[in-house]
């Protein structure tokens, strides 16, 4: 997967919301939202809101706006999980933050007796902290300072149009700047722009 070409390989942008901060302390995920590209046109989509089983605190709903009454009759994250499984298969993911989806998607399959695919995970806030000059690097202000709209902050699928924008444009500049492959994406996630010239 990392010799990859960037044309060839398929990126699946993804966020997720929650009912709190770690899965470790009960948080699950109750929406997320996928954008999948390859050769920059849109293979494919997901997005809805997940019974989480457990309560959303007021102080969560002020944040992402998502209320108990609208995941009531939602799917439960095993109903999904088909659709995402297909989705994620042979992808590379790219998120904002990746550390925090990754941990609680891994925490929802292994809830199911199920293993999240293995796929290289782009950060775009590793991309950002390396190789940008944001004011903040938090999503919804790198949208604004680089011109993207930032209209929807924190619901999943407003979340992931604007990492996939974000991404976009890093990629472009990574490839000015000699990225070819996967792997080539990797390597700036951990190292700045004169340690791999």
């Amino acid at each position: 997967m990392p010799e990859t070409l960037l044309e060839a390989a398929r990126f699946i942008c993804l966020d997720t919301e929650t009912t709190g901060l770690s899965p470790l302390e009960g948080g699950r995920v109750c929406e997320i939202a996928c954008l999948s590209s390859q050769g920059g046109k849109r293979a494919g989509s997901l997005c809805t809101l997940i019974n989480p089983g457990v309560r959303i605190s007021p102080e969560v709903t002020k944040i992402h706006g998502i209320t108990n009454e609208m995941v009531a009759k939602s799917p439960v994250f095993s109903g999904i999980a088909p659709a995402l499984i297909d989705m994620l298969q042979g992808g590379v993911i790219v998120c904002h933050n990746a550390d925090f989806d990754i941990t609680f998607l891994e925490a929802e399959f292994a809830d199911i007796g199920l293993k999240m695919p293995q796929c290289i995970v782009l950060d775009t806030l590793k991309f950002a902290r390396r190789h940008g000059s944001f004011s903040r690097n938090r999503l919804g202000i790198i949208a604004k300072e680089l011109g993207i709209s930032n209209e929807g902050w924190h619901r999943a699928m407003a979340d992931t149009v604007m990492t996939e924008k974000i991404f976009y444009y890093f990629l472009n500049k990574f490839r000015r700047l000699g990225a070819r492959t996967v792997g080539d994406l990797c390597n700036f996630q951990t190292k700045k722009i004169q340690e791999i010239q």
